[in-house]
């Protein structure tokens, strides 16, 4: 790959109340290839689905030092990272913040990448972005969900 070529990642996450049953939807794409990406789980955050739908994305990535850019309709999401929020977060371990757990997955997968941020506004007909909350929304109301472990842990 050379330093003009990208793979491109859409995101989304939802949840069915605050917290619910939620998912996530990711669609990476390279050239002219294509994957998407979904599941759901049984009681979640939507702040969780949205930056586990940018983990996903960056886990199934087969090499290192791509150019990566990850489109969010989250500004937790975006924000945290471009105005380098969990930078901080992660020097102060994280005391007092939440999702600690994914943001610790996180920040490996983006040291392995040259990743750029780029927020856009949900819903404001992205085809890809809508595409994204479709997924997501169709896993969160799937059957068989998952058990969101780092959520459902830190409530007991």
């Amino acid at each position: 790959m050379n330093q003009n070529e990208v793979v491109i990642i859409y995101t989304d996450g939802a949840s069915r109340g605050n917290p619910g049953p939620g998912g996530y939807g990711t669609i990476l794409m390279y050239k002219n290839h294509r994957k998407e990406i979904s599941e759901g789980f049984r009681k979640t955050t939507n702040n969780r689905m949205e930056l586990l739908a940018v983990i996903v994305g960056l886990e199934v990535l087969k090499r290192d030092g791509l150019n990566v850019v990850v489109y969010s309709d989250s500004k937790y999401v975006v924000d945290s990272v471009e105005k380098k929020w969990v930078f901080g977060w992660l020097k102060k371990r994280f005391k007092d913040k939440k999702n600690a757990d994914l943001w610790m997955r996180f920040l490996p997968l983006y040291s392995k990448h040259n990743v750029r941020m780029v927020w856009i506004k949900g819903h404001s007909n992205n085809i890809e972005n809508e595409n994204c909350d479709r997924l997501a929304v169709d896993a969160a109301l799937g059957n068989n969900l998952l058990i969101d472990q780092g959520y459902e842990s830190s409530v007991q």
